[in-house]
């Protein structure tokens, strides 16, 4: 029988509460206290401070106390980030999250931040991080599709749907593997497609290097999931910077790579291919031995490229990179000097971009050919000595008749690309073809003849072109001259440095919009007419609304004597006249949002030119101290009469934030003030177009040359394309225009008419 003498077992002891400290708990009670009152006083840094004690010593407030430890980052991140203290800046951020790990409004802020320091890789994390814990999250969701499109450019996507461009890779890589190139290196591999290629063909070793942190990730999931992991080899690096054996074991007999811009040399093809041939590839087959197996000789696809070049008449290019009205809202435009786009070759600003590009099939109003296409340059990839001498070759040119009569605002270029000897693929502007074509904008319409100087240096592989004293129109039987060394091609004078302003091109087709600065010149003046005759009726001392606290003292600087001047505040974005059209009207003193000093002085060579006075124009930005706070009264006794909000940018989107800040502008309005655009409407239409689809995704259902690529890509979609146009974008209508929101009135009745930054993106700005 059991032992009865057994001792019971002992249970288990209850858990000890842990004691309360007081010492502790007082400490929490002050901080708290503290951060609460220097949140009051906006002293954010150290209530940021207080919050970190109170959270670390108390985790149990953090539900408590989370709204205001949020407010209270982000205003001092603000802070950090405007006094420059990055790393300050990010330090906080890591001490919330060790606190808030999992808050996604918390790791979407950051990655903003990490987004507009240009850490798009990092950014992208932080807000693919923040979907994933809510999935319905707007702000981290819009700020993905954005970061997207910096990270997987919309080029891929029309890349890998163009067939005819893939099949005829894959031809060229299979037919050199079999010829004996057993060592393959990829160039700037993308999603792994032609390295994949070269395997398939039956490479025995295959390597691949991507610079973009994004693009290498994609690349070895793509490579993993096609059952290559381990077969080839990425390397998340330059080209550039690989050497033998520390990277790869040896010399490889081929290299692939599509490292090609729409101007051809722009992404640095030339620089590549040298460090290739002279560290990563076995030389090239010499024709004193021809005897030696291709696979101990090293070769390159594409083998070589011929660059086209044609001289075209087209104002669509033409408004997006230089001044092309005398008058704009009744201001005469002479005083303002040379204006013109970033997009020149000028070896005077590095800031300049040489070219941009266009798909000249599908610009607005289209283009006119004023010379045949030429031959610019014929450049062999498997030449190392050619591809060295490239910028240093002598000048040569060619004479060309001109075909059509015109005002020449660009050159356009493309290029064929030589894979081998029996296939090519070219990037012209008649080819059905994923390639838009290079556009070298004229800055000045004076020309007479058209040069080329050498370049300097390999990254710009070729010298501006140099448009001197040329004829503001072609005549049929002139003839241009032009040097067939062209890449990097410019359009600046041979006479020296030249003074001029620049401007974004949108903003440059801004100010070339008469009918939107007329639209807002005609409803500026109605305005003001309408509160000259009301104040004429109550008297001057009155019609300025309830006085609030102020927030500024009043601006200094000398006024006119007389009747008390109307405020006008123009808080566009970027360079704008509207602030300059509203100081013309006389009796009012215009305030503009205008930062940049070169910016400013345009806009006072105008005031002068026009009989504004000079202190009928100030810049607001200049008297504020922080930029966040734009929105506030023009001095302490005084209201503004009209407000102008720059609420639609050009390529068609709506500056949310901004809008939201109209009921904030409303309290600052004098009694009949107005608010520009009075209303917003937004209008729809449903349309099926294969092109949109085309640059959105990877489409249909088989894979692409046999390989599982669309799910990895895809997943970079983005739902908004901005500047399209409808006029000509290739698409059928479903439906009629709708109207789909139709905005709460900003302040008054309407003043004036309707008018559209851009009429293609069915956007009307109500003034």
């Amino acid at each position: 029988m059991p032992n009865t003498s057994t001792r019971p077992k002992r249970g288990r002891r209850n858990r000890r509460v842990p004691r309360e400290d007081p010492a502790r708990n007082e400490l929490v009670s002050r901080s708290l206290e503290s951060a609460q009152q220097c949140l009051f006083n906006q002293d954010y840094g150290t209530a940021f401070v207080h919050y970190l004690l109170v959270l670390n010593l108390a985790p149990v407030l953090k539900d408590f106390a989370s709204e205001s430890f949020r407010f209270t980052l982000f205003k001092w991140a603000d802070e950090l980030d405007s006094l420059g203290r990055i790393q300050d800046l990010f330090d906080c951020y890591e001490q919330a999250l060790e606190l808030f790990p999992t808050d996604e409004v918390i790791i979407n802020s950051m990655g903003e931040h990490l987004f507009r320091m240009g850490f798009r890789d990092e950014a992208a994390g932080h807000f693919h991080k923040a979907l994933k814990l809510k999935p319905d999250y707007p702000e981290a969701k819009e700020n993905f599709y954005r970061v997207a499109n910096w990270l997987v450019e919309r080029w891929h996507f029309l890349m890998l749907n163009d067939r005819r461009r893939n099949h005829k890779y894959q031809q060229a890589i299979q037919k050199a593997v079999e010829g004996g190139c057993n060592t393959v290196l990829d160039i700037g591999t993308g999603t792994g497609i032609l390295g994949m290629c070269a395997k398939k063909a039956g490479a025995a070793e295959v390597y691949a290097c991507e610079l973009s942190k994004t693009m290498y990730e994609l690349a070895c999931e793509v490579v993993t999931a096609n059952g290559m992991n381990g077969l080839i080899k990425i390397l998340h690096m330059k080209s550039l910077e690989m050497e033998v054996p520390k990277d790869i074991p040896k010399r490889v007999s081929l290299v692939v790579t599509e490292t090609v811009d729409a101007g051809l040399f722009g992404e640095g093809i030339i620089e590549s291919l040298i460090h290739a041939w002279n560290h990563l590839l076995l030389p090239p087959q010499s024709t004193q031995d021809p005897s030696r197996p291709p696979s101990q000789a090293g070769r390159v696809i594409p083998a070589g490229a011929t660059v086209f070049g044609m001289a075209v008449q087209c104002l669509e290019i033409r408004r997006h990179h230089r001044l092309c009205v005398s008058e704009i809202g009744g201001l005469a435009t002479a005083a303002a000097g040379e204006l013109h786009s970033p997009v020149s070759c000028s070896s005077e600003d590095d800031s300049t971009e040489p070219y941009t590009t266009e798909r000249l099939s599908r610009l607005p109003g289209g283009y006119t050919p004023l010379t045949e296409p030429f031959n610019a340059l014929d450049i062999d990839f498997n030449n190392v000595q050619e591809l060295e001498g490239l910028c240093s070759r002598e000048v040569s040119r060619v004479r060309l008749p001109v075909t059509g009569e015109g005002l020449l605002d660009a050159l356009a270029v493309w290029f064929q690309l030589h894979l081998d000897q029996q296939s090519s693929l070219s990037t012209g502007p008649k080819e059905d073809t994923c390639w838009e074509q290079a556009i070298y904008p004229v800055q000045t319409p004076h020309s007479r003849i058209i040069y080329i100087r050498h370049v300097q240096c390999l990254a710009k592989v070729f010298g501006p072109l140099e448009l001197g004293d040329l004829l503001p129109h072609f005549s049929l039987n002139a003839e241009a001259e032009l040097c067939s060394a062209l890449a990097c091609l410019g359009t600046e004078q041979s006479s020296g440095p030249r003074d001029y302003t620049m401007l974004e091109c949108a903003e440059m087709a801004l100010l070339n919009n008469q009918p939107y600065h007329d639209s807002f010149r005609r409803a500026l003046a109605k305005l003001i007419t309408n509160l000259k005759d009301a104040r004429s009726v109550q008297g001057p001392s009155q019609g300025q609304g309830l006085e609030v606290m102020p927030l500024t003292d009043p601006p200094s600087g000398p006024m006119d004597p007389g009747p008390d001047p109307f405020y006008v505040l123009d808080v566009s974005e970027g360079f704008s006249v509207l602030s300059l059209m509203a100081a013309s009207q006389g009796q009012v003193k215009a305030y503009s949002s205008v930062e940049k000093t070169q910016h400013q002085a345009v806009l006072r060579r105008l005031a002068r030119a026009n009989g504004v006075p000079e202190e009928a124009l100030e810049f607001w930005l200049n008297q504020v101290e922080d930029e966040q706070a734009v929105l506030q009264r023009p001095s302490r006794e005084k209201l503004w009469s009209a407000i102008i909000l720059d609420c639609v940018e050009t390529c068609g989107l709506v500056r949310q934030k901004l809008m939201e800040k109209a009921t904030l502008a409303r309290c600052l309005l004098e009694d009949g003030g107005q608010i520009f655009p009075e209303r917003i409407v937004l209008y729809g239409m449903l349309v099926e177009s294969d092109t949109l689809l085309l640059e959105s995704a990877v489409q249909g259902q088989e894979p692409t040359l046999g390989f599982n690529i669309a799910p990895f890509i895809n997943q970079f979609t983005v739902p908004v394309h901005v500047f399209l146009d409808l006029s000509t974008l290739q698409c059928r209508h479903l439906t009629v225009a709708l109207t789909i929101k139709r905005n709460v009135p900003f302040s008054g009745p309407c003043l004036s008419k309707i008018i559209c930054k851009n009429p293609n993106n069915f956007t009307d700005l109500h003034l």
